[in-house]
């Protein structure tokens, strides 16, 4: 296993462990913001009395669902973020004003705790996001360190002199002869990390590579391209 795959399964554990708490404190908050409710004139009415806290409580996941949405864009939605606080605090506060004056300390403790644990679990999934979708996609196979193309020499072989031809116009008017084509010199690291290049473009396109495309994708001048697409032929 792979440092990757295992950061990935603890991503995925630690966001399914955050569903569950999430869920858990939600429904710990709103039954005890319907008990509220039914003991301040609303106890005549079962609906009524579970669809109120929705009016508070829908404001949060509006704002998280909102705030979800923008870290997969890489951007801050601040009308989320407000939607999500003034959620989180008015379900904090009304849990907490809830139990009513003069009650034991832990009391207001316990029904604090449901709603400070779904806004403290949101922002540890949000913080995990924001870091997977900043996560540059790296590549498979990367570059070693070789000499810059630029300090590559170029061999050029002598051009061997013409044979005389009795039949043929003399020397002074024969066309010059073309220089022979220049013998790249490639470094060994370079070379190898061409090939696996090489190697991922047959298996992805089912065709070998060129020189164009290696060119680009290695970032030196064509004769050097041409040359290592000679030398992986």
């Amino acid at each position: 296993m792979t440092k990757q795959d295992a950061e990935r399964i603890a991503i995925l554990t630690a966001g399914v462990v955050i569903l569950a708490l999430t869920a858990a404190a939600f429904w710990l908050s709103y039954a005890h913001l319907a008990d509220v409710a039914k003991t301040n004139g609303l106890a005549t009415s079962t609906a009524r009395m579970w669809a109120w806290p929705a009016t508070l409580d829908l404001f949060i996941v509006a704002g998280e669902v909102l705030m979800f949405r923008a870290a997969l864009r890489k951007v801050t939605d601040w009308w989320a973020v407000a939607l999500t606080v003034a959620g989180s605090t008015g379900s904090i506060g009304l849990n907490v004003a809830g139990v009513g004056a003069g009650q034991p300390p832990l009391h207001y403790v316990v029904a604090a705790v449901p709603p400070a644990a779904a806004l403290l679990a949101f922002g540890a999934l949000m913080r995990q996001v924001h870091h997977l979708v900043g996560d540059q996609p790296t590549d498979p196979h990367p570059a070693p360190d070789v000499p810059a193309p630029a300090k590559v020499t170029l061999d050029r072989t002598p051009e061997p002199a013409p044979a005389p031809d009795a039949t043929s116009a003399p020397a002074a008017e024969l066309p010059a002869a073309k220089p022979a084509p220049a013998a790249v010199s490639v470094p060994p690291a370079l070379l190898d990390h061409a090939r696996k290049l090489a190697d991922t473009h047959h298996a992805t396109t089912g065709r070998p590579i060129d020189a164009d495309t290696l060119r680009a994708r290695l970032g030196v001048p064509a004769a050097l391209a041409s040359s290592i697409t000679a030398q992986l032929t």
